[in-house]
């Protein structure tokens, strides 16, 4: 098969044509821009698919008591009109126990996608990542089209639509560790915050799964799963096609930039990337020694209630803006799944300043926390105050966006990378898929109790849940108190002895 600088067999088919066409090997800089691309795409496909169940519960369970009517004690109550209601529902979920069998649908995905993100990471660090998402992809975007298929097919089978979704939150488990670890894997630490911030967008660009979901409604309920599967696999497979790994992949040399940035933060190695007539062994990171790594653990668990907040807005915002008088008026569903994008456009602002500053201040702890505390009264003048009129609505819920998803962003993204690449490991990378899965895994668990909780919580009072929204906020702020008095203290010692700007990495 040739000594390990012969990556010709181990290049994507696209990669080799575009070289072919070229006439020469592509560059470094040009492979960091089709894996930005092309991971970009990718994971903007994971997020759509699952912005369509939020999109289509409206539809599923039409009917309504005085859900979402009951504000504040201090505020003014809007009951003067109905919810509009489109058709007579889907059974099972158009009964009287609807919403409560919607929210077990959330949390069985998001628990079995919890769990499966421990494995995928495991499995990620151990094997090519290129097929191991295109598989996941490929499978996402079959369940996502078979739950559809459950309109034509006129199943109205709970149990049906259970298996599906867990098996569709299975499949949308491998994306998260897979693409953090091949963009880790390319760019160093030097202006990872930004630019992966940037990258990050794709989670809240997945708005167009609300917009294709919303779109598609009134051609029938199906077409919003069975739309968004299909781009979903004819993603997976460019992915195949074009997605380099790794520089080893594909035989890129680094810039002098690059392996700067790397040989600084530990995160390098110290012989040539290529040449070596010894290949280099580097054994996978196991999942225990993982969770030792400084910094992990916080991390985790403030990313917990971090994604507990997220994804009740990600789940249950659509169901909430319809089901909830504003300037006296009931939005239709179809408005209420395009009004709550502004929320995801919040999130990519969020996620782009949340990865500047903690770039330009070198405190990832500092940065996440001070944007969960922002979170809390930013939730609390949604719920007052988003009745007043649409603008003050949108406004608000830009604003919730904007901080709830800012730590979500970052956490997920470069701090997962800095951790998976943390100097203990002494630039062994077969961390990165391993870390992130730990990271984004625990944070997954709050991601499935939040709706959950939400679907109970809320047939008594949307007070309460936003109470719950603001605690768990201010709880995701405290878990990091430790790391963020390190790096206090790390920037008083560094202004005091006028050192180096850069602040000493997360420890616990």
């Amino acid at each position: 098969m040739g000594s390990p600088a012969d990556t010709s067999y181990s290049k994507p088919l696209g990669i080799r044509f575009l070289e072919y066409i070229k006439k020469t090997k592509l560059s470094y800089e040009t492979h960091q821009a089709i894996v930005l691309i092309v991971t970009f795409f990718a994971y903007t496909s994971y997020h759509a698919t699952r912005k369509t169940t939020s999109i289509v519960k409206s539809v599923l369970d039409p009917q309504s008591s005085d859900l979402g009517l009951k504000f504040f004690p201090w505020r003014i109550t809007y009951v003067s009109s109905a919810p509009q209601v489109v058709g007579d529902g889907w059974a099972p979920f158009n009964g009287s126990d609807g919403m409560t069998l919607l929210g077990q649908l959330d949390v069985a995905f998001l628990a079995v996608y919890a769990f499966g993100m421990f494995f995928s990471g495991h499995i990620g660090d151990r094997t090519n990542l290129r097929v191991f998402l295109t598989v996941g992809m490929v499978g996402t975007g079959l369940f996502s089209s078979l739950f559809g298929i459950g309109y034509w097919a006129e199943i109205h089978s709970f149990y049906y639509f259970l298996i599906v979704q867990m098996l569709a939150g299975l499949f949308q488990s491998t994306g998260w560790p897979s693409v953090v670890s091949v963009v880790g894997e390319w760019f160093g630490k030097k202006k990872r915050g930004l630019i992966m911030g940037i990258w990050n967008a794709h989670t809240s660009v997945g708005i167009t799964g609300s917009l294709i979901a919303s779109a598609l409604l009134s051609y029938g309920w199906g077409w919003s799963f069975i739309v968004p599967g299909l781009q979903m696999a004819f993603i997976g497979l460019l992915v195949f096609l074009f997605l380099p790994v790794s520089p080893e992949s594909v035989g890129a040399d680094k810039n002098e930039d690059e392996v700067d940035s790397l040989r600084k933060n530990g995160e390098g190695v110290s012989e040539p990337l290529l040449g070596s007539d010894t290949e280099l062994k580097e054994q996978p990171v196991g999942f225990i020694d993982a969770w030792k790594i400084p910094g992990v653990a916080p991390f985790a668990f403030c990313l917990f209630f971090a994604k507990l907040v997220a994804y009740t807005f990600l789940y249950w915002l659509p169901y909430y803006i319809s089901h909830t008088a504003i300037e006296g008026n009931y939005l239709s569903n179809e408005t209420a799944g395009n009004l709550s994008t502004f929320f995801d456009v919040g999130g990519v602002l969020g996620g782009i300043l949340a990865g500047h500053i903690s770039d330009r201040l070198d405190a990832r702890a500092i940065t996440a926390a001070t944007f969960m505390y922002c979170a809390i009264p930013s939730l609390f003048f949604y719920r007052s105050y988003g009745h007043i009129s649409l603008a003050m609505n949108v406004a608000l819920m830009f604003i919730c966006g904007m901080f709830v998803n800012g730590p979500y962003a970052l956490i997920t993204t470069a701090v997962s990378a800095d951790l998976g690449t943390h100097s203990s490991l002494r630039g062994n990378s077969k961390a990165l898929a391993t870390v992130t899965a730990i990271i984004d895994g625990t944070g997954s668990v709050g991601a499935a109790i939040g709706p959950l909780l939400t679907g109970y919580i809320s047939a008594k009072s949307w007070n309460s849940v936003f109470t719950m929204l603001m605690g768990a906020a201010l709880v995701a702020g405290l878990l990091l108190t430790r790391l963020v008095v390190a790096e206090v203290t790390a920037r008083i010692s560094d202004s005091r002895s006028h050192g180096g700007s850069q602040a000493p990495e997360l420890d616990v």
